[in-house]
């Protein structure tokens, strides 16, 4: 009778020490895996410099593909369009829709200019941005809310940085490498944006759900008086954003406040400025030591 072709490991020594060993190697993986992952829950910022050096890396290429997508996505749009017929009515309605926010904006400046200048005598002006940028890349399923941008410490971005679009506000600045950036988008779950009612001065929180919409929970409790339709604005306290910039409208109603659609959508969004901080001195007052050491 012939041997079999294939002996059991337990014939062999060296196939005894093949398996030893290859249970030894998966152990020591493990064991290490688990050790990054308690590190990465515990201290989340002892990483941001594999993240930024990783962003830098990929960089180039994710500007390429969001060009590329880009593109694609406006080409089919003006195929449809065409054979829809209403190509000219879609922009029509963009444009109205951004002058409609602008407007809104104008009249949030306009009231807070007066406020400030009744309480201190004094005009505020517009800081150029510090950098445009493409919005190159995001989180596509998460809890949290993030995306990236083809610029960085090299352009003079800097931790902490509002980020707009047009429409409006879409967040700010969390970490920085050489050449792109980490931003922290208004819909993450540990996003919290001072607010006011543009039509007057209601005050209240814009607090990120990780869903897509806001939470805006009123600092006066009492008799709500929000309705829906209410558009919202930066109201300048904390120091990062300017006030007036357009930030949400409510959808809904509750009883501390209502949930908020975001009006600058990111996923609807190219190209984004990078603005300087409002007020460096008050951001500065309240950062917290993790913050001061990214800022650094």
């Amino acid at each position: 009778m012939a041997p079999p072709s294939q002996r059991r490991s337990s014939y062999s020594r060296r196939a005894q020490y093949n398996v030893f060993t290859g249970y030894i190697l998966a152990g020591l993986g493990a064991l290490v895996g688990a050790v990054l992952l308690g590190v990465s829950l515990f201290q989340p910022s002892l990483f941001g410099w594999a993240r930024s050096g990783a962003s830098d890396t990929v960089a180039p290429a994710a500007e390429t593909a969001a060009t590329v997508r880009t593109g694609t996505r406006t080409l089919w749009e003006s195929i449809a369009g065409y054979y829809r017929a209403g190509s000219k009515n879609a922009e029509l309605e963009r444009e109205m829709e951004i002058a409609r926010i602008r407007l809104v904006e104008a009249k949030a400046v306009e009231q807070e200019n007066r406020r400030l200048k009744a309480l201190i005598g004094l005009q505020d002006t517009s800081a150029e941005p510090v950098a445009m940028a493409r919005l190159i890349g995001s989180t596509a399923s998460s809890t949290r809310r993030f995306a990236y941008v083809g610029v960085g410490r090299r352009d003079g971005v800097k931790v902490g940085m509002p980020v707009r679009s047009p429409r409006g506000v879409v967040g700010r600045i969390l970490e920085v490498g050489a050449d792109s950036a980490r931003v922290l988008l208004l819909t993450d779950s540990e996003s919290v944006l001072p607010v006011r009612r543009a039509k007057d001065e209601v005050v209240a929180f814009a607090e990120g759900r990780g869903d897509g919409l806001l939470r805006i929970r009123l600092i006066n409790l009492g008799i709500n008086p929000l309705e829906p339709g209410d558009v919202f604005v930066t109201s300048g306290a904390g120091g990062y954003y300017r006030p007036g910039t357009a930030v949400a409208i409510l959808t809904e109603k509750t009883d501390d406040g209502g949930l908020a659609r975001l009006i600058s959508d990111p996923a609807a969004t190219d190209f984004v400025a990078i603005d300087p901080i409002f007020e460096p001195e008050a951001v500065v007052a309240v950062q917290t030591p993790v913050e001061q050491e990214l800022g650094n």
